[in-house]
């Protein structure tokens, strides 16, 4: 459909992956490298500025294979709960699913449970095949990383530092995927299309009291309820930092606009500060 055709090359746009005639700039031929959506080869590129480039393979391979978390079968649901509650990270989905991935690195590796990888995984409610094919696809990443050389960054997981970078290279790529709980209750409006959303069960959230307010989301099923999947929070001040200002301006007016507007406008002497320093 034109309309589509129409909002992707837009999209592409605000991600800096056209040049001024249309075409693919420099950076959009190196995000074309990647067999991934435009907005996770941007956090992936982005993730090489602020040195979190092993953490966000990971994510980007979890994310790109099929969900790890299986339906727990009819009596079981609390202990699957509490299984994954043993995994999830404070920061977020995104974290949540380094976590688990190293997780069952290091299950595999063990010599204690080699041949009990799937127990642990059944154990945990979680899929052996979705959690292996995301291995292959993060080999596969890397290997692409070297050809092209760019940088692989080593671990950090779990300094401040390091999770302060993997939201910015979030960020840098998913800035058009920010919703806000508008009633303190979990009903999130998305800034692009001013539709309402809630957690999708998966969420580490949902298994939490903490409703963040502002969030970050992978993608938006209708499918399933109106959902969004794969949630961390996020702070307006860094989305304000790192937001594009010609995306931000054709944003749709809305409450949650203009708190960004307000968070904008406080940073912008601090911003022209910085610039004078340079």
């Amino acid at each position: 459909a034109p309309e589509s055709l129409m909002q992707a090359l837009e999209d592409l746009d605000y991600l800096a992956a056209l040049d001024n005639d249309g075409n693919l700039s420099e950076f959009g031929i190196i995000m074309s490298e990647f067999p991934l959506d435009p907005q996770l080869s941007k956090s992936l590129l982005a993730s090489c500025e602020f040195e979190c480039v092993d953490e966000m393979l990971t994510i980007a391979a979890m994310v790109t294979a099929p969900s790890c978390f299986l339906h727990a079968p009819a009596g079981t649901e609390e202990i699957a709960r509490t299984r994954w509650s043993r995994l999830s990270h404070p920061a977020g989905d995104h974290f949540t699913l380094i976590n688990i991935f190293n997780a069952f690195k290091a299950a595999t590796a063990s010599p204690t449970l080699t041949g009990n990888t799937e127990k642990w995984c059944r154990d945990n409610f979680l899929s052996c095949s979705a959690l292996s094919m995301a291995g292959v696809i993060r080999a596969e990443l890397v290997e692409i990383m070297k050809r092209i050389e760019l940088p692989i960054s080593q671990p950090d997981f779990g300094s401040e530092e390091n999770l302060l970078s993997i939201k910015k290279a979030l960020l840098s790529g998913y800035f058009m995927h920010i919703a806000r709980d508008v009633d303190g209750s979990g009903n999130y409006l998305m800034l692009t299309h001013k539709q309402v959303a809630q957690l999708h069960p998966f969420s580490s959230y949902s298994n939490s009291r903490r409703i963040p307010e502002w969030v970050l989301f992978h993608e938006f099923s209708i499918s399933e309820g109106n959902s969004i999947r794969v949630v961390s929070e996020i702070s307006p001040y860094l989305f304000a930092e790192l937001v594009p200002q010609y995306y931000f301006s054709n944003l749709p007016p809305s409450e949650s606009k203009d708190i960004l507007q307000e968070v904008i406008n406080h940073l912008a002497p601090v911003s022209a500060t910085k610039e004078e320093e340079k």
